[in-house]
């Protein structure tokens, strides 16, 4: 398989699948994970590797039954026969919709069969976005992650602005479990930012039509001695 640029993550946001959208860099999303199919398309040069080349970087899961996984269906109107529903353009392994004599099977499973052999990762079903404040430096950086992300995959996420990114403590404002007031705490690098007790607030703004920008937490890190090597 083509190695992906960047990091394998076990979760990828919309936005990183968008960035491989070429014919020699082709990442798809549908029902849930996130399918490296560069090889595939390499290995079926041609027509039929057409759609896919164009759904490249897209959620492509409005092209499959959620039920069988396997390309939905429909009666086609002309000849009254049940076929695969394909308005995108018939894709790779998607046999003809009439019987014809040279339509070659060796390939085996149909590649949406044996995705596992494509898979990178999970979509995430909702990303948020934090800001990272280096106390040290006075620097900070915005950053979109999913949700279903630990603090520690957070982390690795910010090791590409930050190479020393595992020498911080990560600390943020969160509720007092015993009180009304806000207390700095130490965050649990393997927990979720929700479980560290950094809800995500947006659907409560998207709820009341206010700016989901209006206010994003804030994660603090703090250095510690011992440096890693860069």
């Amino acid at each position: 398989m083509a190695p992906p640029r960047g990091p394998l993550r076990r979760y990828y946001t919309p936005y990183e699948v968008a960035m491989h959208n070429t014919p020699d860099d082709c990442w798809v999303s549908f029902l849930g994970g996130v399918f490296n199919l560069t090889d595939l398309i390499k290995a079926n040069q041609g027509s039929l590797a057409a759609p896919l080349i164009a759904a490249a970087g897209q959620d492509i899961t409005h092209w499959f039954d959620p039920t069988t996984k396997d390309p939905k269906r429909h009666i086609c109107p002309a000849t009254h026969i049940e076929r695969f529903y394909t308005p995108m353009g018939r894709f790779i392994h998607v046999p003809p919709p009439e019987p014809v004599c040279n339509w070659d099977t060796s390939f085996g499973l149909a590649w949406w069969r044996d995705a596992k052999k494509y898979q990178i990762g999970l979509l995430s079903a909702r990303t948020r976005v934090v800001r990272v404040r280096n106390v040290l430096t006075d620097q900070e950086d915005q950053i979109e992650v999913p949700c279903e992300e630990k603090l520690v995959e957070i982390r690795e996420r910010y090791l590409e602005l930050n190479a020393h990114a595992k020498s911080y403590t990560w600390k943020a404002l969160v509720k007092d479990p015993n009180g009304d007031t806000h207390v700095f705490q130490e965050l649990d690098l393997n927990l979720t930012l929700e479980e560290n007790g950094v809800p995500d607030e947006t659907p409560v703004f998207e709820d009341h039509h206010v700016p989901t920008d209006y206010f994003i937490p804030v994660l603090h890190v703090y250095w510690n001695d011992d440096l890693t090597v860069a």
